[in-house]
């Protein structure tokens, strides 16, 4: 018997409407130990919500908390690397088709402080505050739950070359310190933000190039909070950067400058997320249609999703310019499928998609409808935040 023992419980009673609790803990019970320790999650889901939970027999992971850290500051619960049973838990949820404007004005680009224009990226904290990048307002704008109007927090709706200035940022990440990162895609460089309306930089400080202190169009970025690690996608370039704290430059860690298709090659990736379950990057490759996972240390990457020879498409199994990717606490992977209008589950382990919004090869305006999904955020109750980037508006799709 493992040292470690999984309990999966289900509290309240099966009626119509009841939100129930579904508590997953891991609970040591080696006999050895002085103390059992409890690594826990709460997930609230309506009574009529079925829970899949498939064990593996992949390497240790660690348990991924969203609702006790933002997607930004990705901290994972600490337990032994050596004793530990893998276990996948996956839950079968579902969504409400019809979205929410939570930012923006479906239709129309602005930069009045209640609109947008072309937003590549939302995030949410743990307060359920919005971050957007509004990149084509050169700005950041911060919307407080349930708020009309945005306030501009990075950037001041011009592009220059002023470090109070964004030139189309592409992705902004808010950690526990509110502490703010931003890819300014058109200026080749990552900045932070620490409470000032200035930023400095944190990344690619050498501007446009080739070096190792250089990007060329840098898209997106992930912080690993543990490690104070930065990773950028460095697009132009196709290659994975890794900035230590403090270092003046950075180095490869998947990919080269050359195009490709190979497992070795990368194609315009262009978002990076970090998966200390695995020690892995997880990496959305633009151009070849897919989503790949690259192992720290590793020299090649293995296929997630999509289509392992670049081939666009539009099935359960195919992509088609794919922009953006999360993972949930049980492991299921959430794509943005730009070019198919969709947002795309994949179950733990699984290479067969599930349409969860929009509908695939059809852009709208209509609240069940995308034009051209940017990016995806979850909250800690796994309701969807889906930048609709040629709507100019914020979608909110609400789990039941």
């Amino acid at each position: 018997m493992s040292s470690y023992e999984r309990i999966i419980s289900v509290l309240g009673n099966a009626l119509p409407n009841q939100t129930n609790v579904i508590k997953v803990s891991y609970i040591r019970c080696q006999r050895s130990l002085k103390h059992e320790h409890h690594y826990q999650s709460k997930i609230n889901t309506q009574s009529n919500g079925a829970i899949h939970t498939p064990a593996t027999n992949d390497k240790t992971r660690h348990y991924r908390d969203h609702a006790q850290k933002p997607r930004n500051n990705r901290t994972y619960q600490q337990c032994s690397e050596n004793t530990l049973d893998s276990v996948t838990r996956a839950a079968v949820l579902r969504w409400n088709q019809t979205g929410i404007t939570v930012a923006g004005i479906s239709g129309i680009a602005g930069n009045a402080s209640n609109q947008l224009n072309g937003p590549y990226d939302a995030t949410i904290d743990y307060q359920n505050t919005l971050y957007i990048a509004d990149t084509y307002n050169h700005r950041i704008q911060k919307y407080v739950r349930n708020a009309l109007n945005g306030t501009t927090i990075c950037g001041n709706g011009s592009t220059g070359s002023s470090l109070n200035q964004l030139t189309y940022p592409s992705q902004v990440l808010v950690d526990l310190n509110g502490n703010i990162r931003v890819t300014d895609f058109g200026r080749h460089q990552v900045l932070l933000y620490n409470g000032t309306s200035t930023g400095f930089l944190i990344g690619s400080p050498g501007g446009y190039g080739i070096l190792n202190n250089q990007s060329r169009h840098p898209y997106g970025i992930e912080y690993d909070l543990a490690s104070d690690t930065l990773y950028i996608a460095d697009y132009t370039n196709n290659r994975i950067m890794c900035y230590v704290s403090g270092a003046s430059s950075g180095f490869l860690v998947a990919g080269n400058s050359t195009p490709g298709t190979s497992t070795t090659l990368l194609e315009n990736p262009v978002r990076v997320y970090f998966d200390s379950f695995s020690n892995s990057l997880i990496i959305v490759n633009h151009i070849a249609n897919n989503i790949v996972r690259w192992p720290l240390g590793a020299t090649n990457w293995t296929l997630l999703a999509g289509d392992i020879n670049g081939n666009q498409g539009n099935n359960a199994t195919t992509l088609y310019h794919p922009i953006d990717v999360t993972l949930d606490p049980m492991g299921n992977m959430y794509v943005a499928d730009r070019e198919n209008h969709r947002i795309q589950l994949f179950m733990n382990g699984q290479t067969e998609g599930i349409t969860i919004a929009g509908v695939t090869g059809v852009n709208g305006g209509n609240s069940t409808l995308f034009n051209s999904p940017w990016s995806i955020e979850l909250d800690s109750q796994l309701n969807l935040y889906v930048a609709d980037s040629n709507n100019h508006r914020i979608q909110n799709f609400l789990r039941y």
